[in-house]
């Protein structure tokens, strides 16, 4: 497959727009600044949360070489990404296997992992961590996840930051079997979507809080066989793009897909997607009304001018975003595999089972 996108359609019956390549990072569209599929083939833990194995060979501290299958990532020990800011964005992180330890400048904490999601708003500005604790000492511990940036406008961009989570329980999801009873599952972490319960809140100054900002973020699983009519979008100017990323053949109306890609579909009409192959269909969409201004970025900044991220960057400096309240950069949440939340100012723990 190219590695340039293909020229936009022109056919009014052609579902797509355009078609990219899936790399290490995913191709976005505003609102949507970033997408990442961390894929990770983990050995077992030493005891320790750290891989049981040698790490000779990776550049340590900035380990991205899928190694044997895996990364450390920024992680020294334990692989994941110690402590690090973020101004002006949102980060959205669906974990499908495996755990994440969270902290956070605010003093939030969480393990999380097999469904749920972490939406986080760094707004005017957050130091965060997010590690991959290998807890098993005696079997493989696999990771796989997306980590999503959502932009914020310029008037949401100094909002206070804001920590929630989306449990896997909690988090809807449609399930349709068409006329032959082959199963879609549908799972709703942001968006209406008819016949499914209405989604959870996102946060308060999210640009998927704005009534006409039509975000969704949606998982989709096809059976072999399985057909769905993904709905048109509502929103006026929506852009949608499907993320192609399992099975062997997939159908979008009428065009037939040569391979995992990244797609721009056409958001104002309704397409039915049939799996056509002979394993399970597994796509990601992230849908939106474009935010339409400006973006100026640098690493884990994002702005709309480079005078502003001269600004992150000094206001940074003077006041590390409030601070980082744990004795270690990379922080771990013990050894049990328990997923928890703990918010700002609360020594309540959010348990997605106890509640």
């Amino acid at each position: 497959m190219s590695s340039a996108p293909t020229a936009p359609s022109t056919a009014a019956s052609s579902p797509v727009l355009q078609t990219q390549p899936l790399g290490p990072l995913w191709p976005t569209m505003d609102p949507f600044l970033f997408c990442a599929h961390h894929d990770d083939a983990y050995p077992a833990g030493d005891g320790a949360f750290a891989p049981a194995v040698s790490r000779e060979g990776r550049q340590m501290g900035s380990d991205f070489s899928r190694k044997d299958g895996w990364s450390m990532y920024h992680g020294d020990t334990v692989p994941g990404f110690p402590g690090h800011p973020h101004r002006g964005f949102e980060t959205v992180t669906l974990v499908r296997k495996g755990l994440i330890d969270h902290a956070d400048s605010l003093g939030a904490a969480a393990r999380f992992g097999g469904g749920d999601v972490q939406w986080v708003t760094a707004g005017k500005g957050i130091q965060h961590s997010e590690m991959f604790p290998l807890l098993n000492a005696t079997e493989p511990n696999p990771l796989e996840l997306f980590q999503i940036w959502l932009n914020l406008p310029a008037k949401n961009k100094m909002v206070e930051p804001h920590f929630t989570m989306l449990w896997n329980e909690r988090i809807p999801r449609l399930q349709h079997r068409d006329a032959e009873g082959r199963l879609t599952t549908v799972t709703v972490v942001a968006g209406a979507l008819p016949g499914a319960a209405a989604p959870l809140s996102p946060p308060p100054e999210s640009w998927a809080s704005q009534p006409d900002a039509d975000v969704a973020i949606w998982t989709l699983h096809l059976e072999p066989g399985a057909r769905w009519t993904l709905p048109a979008a509502t929103g006026q100017g929506t852009r949608r793009m499907l993320y192609y990323f399992v099975g062997n053949g997939l159908t979008v109306g009428p065009q037939a897909l040569a391979g995992h890609a990244a797609l721009e579909i056409v958001a104002g009409q309704a397409w039915e997607l049939v799996n056509t192959g002979t394993t399970a269909v597994e796509c990601l969409l992230l849908q939106g009304r474009p935010i339409g201004e400006p973006v100026a970025q640098y690493g884990p900044f994002v702005m709309n001018t480079q005078q502003e991220i001269m600004q992150a960057m000094q206001d940074y400096r003077r006041t590390q975003f409030g601070g980082w309240p744990w004795p270690e950069s990379d922080p771990v949440h013990g050894p049990e595999a328990r997923r928890f939340a703990r918010y700002p100012g609360s020594d309540r723990e959010d348990d997605p089972v106890l509640g």
